[in-house]
């Protein structure tokens, strides 16, 4: 289960710490497994190494080793921006703290921890051969840093390492997301429209389509899929109207038409608006772009690399649609995988993919961060139902007061 779950909802647990710290020692004991090098030299470590894992009750996660933090000379920087740009995508840090104790290096690390929101739990390793030093017990618990000490060589306290993360796990992970279950009841008919274009894989649905019938059928409701060409004859075939019609936002004004009000109607990537991150501050982002001017740069994110197609969402479809909307001279930029250009500030507007190859804890972060870099956000989807004239109709299911 733990290496077939897919990456969009796993927590992300990162070891950082200095070199020879014990890091990999301490991913090894917890995956139970060898699967970091173990050695005196330090830097043996150099890009991050990922490790799936079944943490239960929680779930899978992916644990992972990072190269030290004092990490010295042009390829140390390297290294130790590599493992800042894993932190971005974290959801609980272990701050694993060698022999020596805190230093300036770990207490820069925990103000990042505390400004990016990331929970943190020190580890003091290596209990087996050194005392904890008074003054970073009495820091951690001053800080109301959680804390803990350990020996990943003996394998002392492994167990109470890993109840700890769990207890500190972000909520998103401790509490089931809403999808669609709360918007349907047993025996309810769900109709989703699934277009099948050059974009769509072959031989198989989209990880929200799949997601979504899966709901459908978790929350006992009957799941049916169609083509956008078929959706006339599919609701006239019915004997009572569905209860929900999802479609691909690619064709929700064609969907719109077809589908009388009396129907509530919504998006794949509204669902998952709501499911990743936070559908209100999303559906703000999109009336931004009535506000856009001549000149402005509008960022295209997507948290995934991918083949781009002849009339890709991200780099064609949506561009087009927003400048036909806004009558503007804007220029679009796409930025693909987990981070966040460093000059975010001189974008008037961000719009990111759906995000289902992240979890709902790097989503919401994401939407943190352009919200304290003051650059309004939406998504694919928000954006597309804003541009189309359907926005107020595909969020009428959901309460956003």
């Amino acid at each position: 289960m733990s290496e077939n779950a897919p990456r969009g909802v796993r927590m992300v647990i990162t070891l950082v710490g200095r070199r020879n710290a014990g890091k990999s020692s301490l991913i090894n004991a917890l995956a139970e497994q060898e699967i970091a090098i173990v050695s005196e030299q330090p830097g043996t470590t150099t890009d991050p190494v990922a490790k799936h894992y079944e943490l239960l009750p929680l779930g899978p996660v992916t644990f992972y080793d990072t190269a030290g933090l004092d990490d010295t000379g042009k390829l140390g920087a390297q290294r130790v921006n590599a493992t800042k740009k894993v932190l971005s995508r974290t959801d609980v840090a272990l701050l694993v703290v060698g022999e020596s104790g805190l230093g300036d290096a770990e207490r820069t690390f925990l103000r990042t921890f505390h400004k990016e929101t990331i929970p943190v739990i020190v580890v003091f390793n290596k209990a087996d051969v050194a005392c904890l030093r008074t003054d970073d017990v009495e820091f951690c618990e001053a800080n109301r840093i959680p804390h803990m000490s350990v020996s990943a060589k003996a394998g002392l306290a492994i167990d109470d390492l890993k109840k700890t993360v769990i207890d500190h796990a972000p909520r998103e992970f401790t509490e089931e997301p809403v999808l669609i279950g709360d918007l349907i009841n047993e025996g309810d008919t769900v109709l989703c429209v699934v277009p099948i274009d050059l974009a769509a894989p072959k031989g198989r649905l989209i990880l929200p389509q799949i997601q979504v019938l899966r709901d459908t059928l978790d929350s006992d409701g009957i799941g049916l899929v169609v083509k956008e060409r078929e959706l006339e004859h599919a609701l006239s075939m019915l004997s009572d109207e569905p209860a929900l019609v999802v479609t691909d936002s690619q064709v929700v004004l064609k969907v719109a038409a077809d589908v009388p009000e009396t129907i509530p109607l919504t998006t794949f990537s509204i669902l998952f608006a709501r499911y990743k991150g936070n559908l209100a501050s999303l559906v703000q982002g999109a009336k931004t772009i009535d506000s856009l001017q001549d000149g402005d740069r509008v960022l295209m994110c997507e948290a995934c690399s991918h083949h781009a197609v002849a009339d890709d969402i991200g780099r064609v479809k949506i561009p087009r649609w927003i400048t036909q909307y806004t009558g503007k001279d804007l220029k679009f930029i796409m930025y693909s995988g987990h981070d966040f250009p460093e000059d975010l500030e001189d974008y008037a507007l961000a719009i990111h993919c759906g995000g289902c190859m992240i979890n709902r804890t790097a989503m919401l972060r994401r939407i943190r961060e352009c919200t304290r870099r003051g650059v309004p956000v939406t998504n694919y989807g928000v954006a597309i139902s804003k541009v189309q004239g359907v926005l107020e109709r595909v969020i009428k299911p959901f309460d956003l007061e």
